[in-house]
């Protein structure tokens, strides 16, 4: 029987929190043959059974719910999100990408991309004003920056952030070739997901306003979930911004889906081509009736 006091107090609690329990294991622990045996673990402490192929579901809410939880905790109302390859170079950085290129084709490449290094300036941008608006609704922040926290264009976003003074979310995800968060995603708002799934939808929950930069694979099935969600009603319309128009008018025919008749024509105006971030930034503006400022 314990020995601690009984407390009457309505309001408390029965049982013990699962901290505490754990802690009671660690300070109550004997080493015997069935205490050492993985089938004693506190389930939830058992990372071995967590990894298990019948966990996935398990798994699929631990990523769902630990960056809504800690986003909800760190006031977060919306974000601004900023979509874009990971492999365009800032402008500073453009020379000595330049320098690596060994082959005549290879140098092409490289030159193409460098010839977009004007985007990591203008995410930037469009970053460090959304920041510097500083818009706060009900206590909750708003238009939060958020990117995949990779390097390139997601670095411009967060950094234009920083820039701003402000914080910046960075969804990271775990690849099979080493990648890290950019220097610039505040630290307790950087996220890793081993679920594509669930970082797309931690993407899209908060939203309020979507940037689409020329990008690769990724980006393409970003900024084209985003279009069937909101094409479909499944989501609410929120500005979405596309940049680059030459890019993506050679990568990507929407005039010809129209005509094929696979969209509809009003499906264009699902997003907005802009160049600059003040455009960008006054999108977002007519659509809240937001005072647009820089």
């Amino acid at each position: 029987m314990s020995n601690e006091p009984t407390d009457k107090r309505l309001h408390r609690r029965r049982f013990y929190k699962a901290e505490q329990e754990a802690s009671f294991v660690e300070s109550h622990s004997h080493s015997t043959p069935q205490t050492c045996d993985p089938a004693y673990r506190l389930a939830f402490r058992d990372t071995d059974f967590l990894l298990r192929e019948e966990l996935r579901p398990v798994r699929f809410q631990l990523e769902l719910l630990k960056c809504e939880m800690l986003l909800d905790e760190a006031k977060i109302g919306s974000t601004l999100v900023c979509y874009g390859s990971a492999r365009i170079p800032s402008p500073e950085a453009a020379p000595e990408a330049l320098k690596v290129a060994t082959t005549p084709e290879r140098k092409a490449v490289i030159e193409r991309l460098v010839a977009k290094s004007k985007y990591y300036d203008v995410a930037k941008e469009l970053a460090r004003i959304a920041s510097a608006a500083a818009i706060v609704e009900k206590d909750m922040r708003q238009f939060v920056v958020c990117s995949g926290g990779g390097p390139s264009i997601m670095e411009a976003a967060n950094r234009g952030a920083v820039e701003a003074g402000a914080e910046t979310i960075g969804l990271n995800i775990v690849l099979p070739h080493e990648q890290a968060p950019n220097t610039y995603v505040t630290p307790h708002l950087a996220f890793q997901f081993h679920y594509f799934a669930l970082r797309k939808m931690h993407f899209l929950l908060r939203a309020k306003a979507v940037a689409v930069f020329p990008g690769g694979f990724g980006t393409f099935d970003e900024f084209f979930e985003l279009l069937t969600l909101i094409q479909t009603g499944k989501m609410k319309p929120i500005p979405i911004l596309l940049y680059g128009r030459d890019f993506w008018d050679k990568v990507v025919n929407f005039d010809a889906l129209v005509e094929e008749g696979v969209i509809n024509a009003d499906d264009i105006k699902l997003f907005h081509r802009v160049e600059t971030a003040d455009q960008g930034w006054q999108v977002i503006c007519d659509f809240y009736d937001i005072a647009a400022q820089n």
